[in-house]
Order: C-alpha cells, then structure tokens, then sequence
C-alpha cells in the first residue's frame, strides 16, 4: 500500500479532511490534493518535516508514513531513470544569467548557448542549488524565516512551504521555473565563476541568510603516501601515564607530525604534547 492510500484511509477513519491534514503540515491544501491523487511525488524523507506533522495528526506510528514515501520514490525514481534528462527552460536559464557578476554574463551566456545544457551550466546551476537547498533545509523549521521569504516572494506562509519542500527534492535535471521565481531567485545575490579554474562564489541575500559567500574550488591535488603511524607515537597512546589525558584534537595534531630520518620516541610525543599546551608558545589573536 502507498503513501496516499494510508493517508486517504486515516482521514476517512478519522472523520477529516484534506484541509485538517494541510494545516497540520503548514502547506496549501491543494499540495494535500495533489500528494493524494499522485499528481506529485512525496518529498524525500530526509529532506522535509511533514511526514511527522501529517502522522501525528493520522495517528500513526513515527516514520510509518515516511517509509512508506520512501519506497514511493524509489518506484519513481526508477521510471525516471528510463526517460533521457530535458534541457533547462530557457527561463530558468536567464535568471541563472541574470544572478551572474555583470562583467561576466555575456562571455558566459555565449558559452551557455553555444553548449545548452553543457557542463559548465549544469555545473554552476547544480552549485546554486546545492547552497540553496542547505540554507532552505536549515531553517525550514523556522516559521519566521518562512513566512520572511513568502514576503520577499510575494507568497503566503503555505504555500512557500510547499514551494521549499518541492525543492529541496528537486535536481538540475528538474529544476522549475517556480523552484527558481519563488525561492532561489530572492537567496540568491549573486554569483561568479573563474573560468581558468572553475572557482565559484556565490553570494546569498543577507536578508534571508546572513554569512560570508560560498566557495567552491577545484583544484589539483597531490595523493599523500601512505603513511605509518610513528612507533613512537603507538607507545605513547598506549602509555596511560603519557597520553591519558589527550584530547582527539591533540592526538590528530600528534599524528601530523612527520619526520624524513629520526624515529621520535614516546617521550618526544609527551614533550611535544606540553609543549602544544603551554600558552608561552603561543601569541594571543590580536597581540603583536
């Protein structure tokens, strides 16, 4: 049995109606009607709070209704893997441009154009999705972060919430001309992208999500050798008397150390410990 037919059957035991189970959820009773008559698929599990807000309401076991989407959208996901991915609409196109760094937007509007739905325009508009489904899953709780985008997006309180909890389950693949006009359009200030090294920044609207910009670098990295804990250092975690009192961050500090020649004893591990300790060997932020 589906996630909707439990649903349909616990309002009719229960004597209620969709709109009891809209207000319990804080959503439109027209997103109800539409999970119901699976014109929608349900919203992942880890990704939104109404499963618990609905099976309280129905009276329902913790996370019986959650499972239950769960396997719906496994189902769903597999039609979906059988259908090639669609380019983006050409809407959602612009205002991915228009959130560019103005010296930027026509050299990267040629390169969009030139390869629609390429990987450079995959890529940037997956990255403002990323940040823009952390910040939406973090507050998604808070009422009044809520009912602040619903303002700036003209919007009321339900229906943005139905707004965010579409998408957080949407993908670059499925991105909606609403996921962007309604939500990401007001977080989004800005974002930019060094084309030598595929470094994106992107700047969010402080009056919904305060913070410094995301930054998301790509770059070269050379593969560390495998590594031998020290025998040293294995003496000196198994002594009581030396290690007893070290902290995982202390431990994980030791553990950094490296030596080309010598072979550092147990007792080099506690000096070396102390002296990461003692505050004479270090400068105060704001001191000279």
């Amino acid at each position: 049995m589906d996630v909707s037919l439990v649903i349909k059957h616990r309002l009719e035991e229960l004597g209620l109606e969709q709109k009891d189970l809209a207000n319990a959820a804080q959503v439109t009773e027209s997103y109800i009607s539409q999970l119901l008559t699976r014109k929608k698929v349900p919203p992942a599990p880890n990704r939104t709070d109404i499963y618990d807000k609905m099976g309280k309401l129905l009276k329902l076991p913790i996370g019986e209704l959650a499972k239950l989407a769960d396997l719906d959208r496994q189902e769903e996901l597999k039609k979906k893997l059988l259908d090639p991915p669609i380019p983006l609409f050409k809407e959602v196109r612009e205002l991915v441009l228009r959130k560019c760094k103005s010296d930027k937007e026509k050299q990267i509007r040629a390169i969009f154009e030139k390869q629609p739905f390429g990987e450079l325009e995959r890529m940037v508009t997956q990255k403002l999705l990323d940040v823009a489904k952390k910040v939406a899953k973090d507050e998604l709780e808070d009422e009044n972060w809520g009912r602040l985008v619903a303002r700036l997006s003209g919007r009321s309180y339900e229906h943005m919430r139905v707004t965010i909890l579409e998408f957080l389950d949407t993908d670059v693949f499925n991105v909606s001309v609403e996921n962007f006009v309604s939500f990401l359009d007001p977080l989004i200030e800005s974002w930019d992208i060094d084309l030598a090294t595929f470094a994106i920044e992107v700047v969010l609207n402080r009056r919904v999500a305060p913070g410094d910009p995301k930054k998301f670098e790509f770059v070269e990295k050379k593969t560390e050798p495998p590594f031998d804990e020290e025998p040293g250092l294995s003496e000196f975690l198994q002594d009581a008397a030396l290690s007893g009192d070290a902290t995982e961050e202390e431990i994980e500090f030791l553990r950094k150390l490296r030596f080309k020649e010598k072979r550092p004893t147990a007792l080099y591990y506690y000096r070396e410990l102390q002296n990461l300790r003692d505050r004479l060997h270090f400068r105060t932020p704001g001191r000279a």
